[in-house]
């Protein structure tokens, strides 16, 4: 007899109902559960997404050897994109950053943010290059990461000969932008290339009013999220190329190691086609989400107790204005408490929140209605539950102590240990406290006092980690000594 738990799908359940509920989403993917999608993913009698669910048959070429059709459409991304030679991605912008570092990272140095994303950290350790970190700038007011500053790159370069690539982030998650083109000049002009985390920035290229992409920038590569802002299926990205820093054919058997050798069909139509949308109709469409955009801005500016990231509070910056930073530290609350507020009594889900911001993802699929929502939300949440004093976070601690390479920690020899045993001890692990994904601890640095007591506030109140194996952070994995 089957046992009656099996009639379950509890995940399939918990989509459909969410499906079937009247939400207001305003984070990614950007297609917004198919009203940015090209028209082409729910052709078919709306079976499109079943039938073209294929594999390595005659005429439709192979990811890991292209050829055929798979070849002449990354052609067309690297022409839209003004990149010498693109690739499709299936693993994620993830799989991509993992690649770059292994193709030229090896067992050198890599300069890079503090704030870059866990997929940076995972590069390192696949190719055992040795991070040297450069701190963003702090925004005032927000206390969020900016960019970072040109010359501070170009004197950790000239006071570190063993840097071979500068990996930077470019938006990042609050929708900064640096200065990329000064930066290309600078690193360019000390022989290394530049790699770009471009995440976050797929659509940049499309839309006169937003800040230029990193291929116009002179990157010599960029990884791009295109579920997020492009209009693909979640997991679609690319990695484009161009110049003469780096060998392409060693990016592609990089490429070919990492990725799945049963790359989905799917995911690959929706960056072709997302590509096309874009090439065609892309201007249109994020004409139509820069207006909605403003048009919200404008609105939440009026809300007695918010602050909404503008470009006046960037000097040296630039910003993505599709993304709103919501600082709700003068509702007397935090944005983890407005967060859940906002989803849990008006069913609107944001794409992030942390101690004083929320942020609101709005793209080629963002409809009226949704920031219509957020809006009224949050004139309810300002009337109803302003407060006095809001409960206090730390900053995330950028005082880190690197004591191993990384590689060199998450191989070691290791052992748990409660949380108060792991203050001075080797972390043998990441931690991550998500979104935005950016590592309090990464393998091989001390847990000195700034980040124990950051971890253990955040384990008193229970913030979401990833990375950690014990993610109530009661435990951490530090290294045998």
């Amino acid at each position: 007899m089957v046992n009656a738990s099996q009639r379950q799908a509890p995940l399939y359940q918990a989509l459909k109902n969410h499906a079937e509920s009247n939400v207001a989403n305003l984070h990614v993917p950007g297609h917004r559960q198919g009203w940015g999608l090209p028209k082409e993913l729910l052709s078919l009698d709306g079976q499109a997404l079943f039938k073209l669910d294929l594999t390595e048959i005659p005429r439709l070429d192979d990811l890991h050897i292209p050829q055929g059709v798979i070849a002449q459409a990354q052609e067309l991304v690297a022409r839209a994109s003004g990149a010498e030679q693109s690739f499709f991605l299936v693993n994620g912008s993830t799989v991509g950053i993992h690649a770059l570092l292994m193709a030229v990272g090896g067992r050198g140095e890599v300069l890079l943010p503090r704030n870059a994303h866990r997929s940076a950290l995972g590069g390192l350790i696949l190719s055992g290059a040795d991070p040297v970190y450069v701190m963003p700038e702090i925004i005032s007011g927000f206390n969020i990461a900016a960019g970072v500053l040109p010359e501070h790159i170009q004197q950790a370069i000239e006071s570190n000969s063993s840097i071979c690539v500068v990996l930077t982030v470019r938006p990042n998650y609050y929708g900064v932008v640096d200065d990329l083109a000064k930066q290309v000049v600078l690193v360019h002009a000390q022989g290394r290339p530049v790699l770009v985390d471009e995440a976050h920035g797929a659509h940049l290229r499309f839309h006169h009013d937003l800040p230029q992409d990193a291929m116009s920038c002179g990157a010599d590569a960029a990884v791009q999220s295109t579920h997020k802002s492009g209009g693909a299926l979640t997991q679609s990205s690319l990695l484009h190329l161009s110049g003469n820093h780096l060998d392409g054919e060693v990016v592609a058997n990089a490429l070919s190691l990492l990725q799945t050798t049963s790359p989905s069909y799917i995911l690959m139509a929706s960056l072709d086609l997302a590509r096309r949308q874009l090439a065609l109709s892309g201007t249109s469409l994020l004409e139509r989400t820069l207006t909605l955009a403003g048009k919200t801005r404008e609105r939440l500016v009026r809300i007695k107790g918010l602050k909404v990231l503008s470009k006046a509070d960037l000097p040296g910056f630039d910003l993505d204005l599709t993304r709103l930073v919501i600082n709700v530290s003068g509702l007397g609350l935090t944005g983890y408490q407005v967060g859940d507020l906002l989803f849990r009594r008006y069913n609107v889900y944001i794409e992030m929140a942390e101690a004083n911001n929320i942020v609101a993802f709005l793209s080629i699929g963002t409809t009226p209605a949704d920031c219509d929502a957020l809006v009224k939300a949050l004139e309810d949440i300002a009337c109803r539950e302003r407060r006095v004093h809001a409960t206090r976070f730390p900053e995330v601690p950028f005082n880190i102590k690197k004591r191993m390479k990384p590689r060199d920690a998450w191989f070691a020899a290791s052992q748990r240990v409660s949380l108060a045993e792991a203050r001075g001890r080797i972390c043998a692990e990441t931690i991550a406290v998500y979104p935005p994904g950016i590592p309090v601890l990464c393998p091989g640095e001390e847990i000195n006092s700034e980040v124990y007591e950051y971890l253990e506030l955040a384990s008193r109140h229970n913030l979401s980690c990833q990375g950690a194996s014990d993610y109530t952070l009661k435990t951490i994995r530090v290294v045998i000594e």
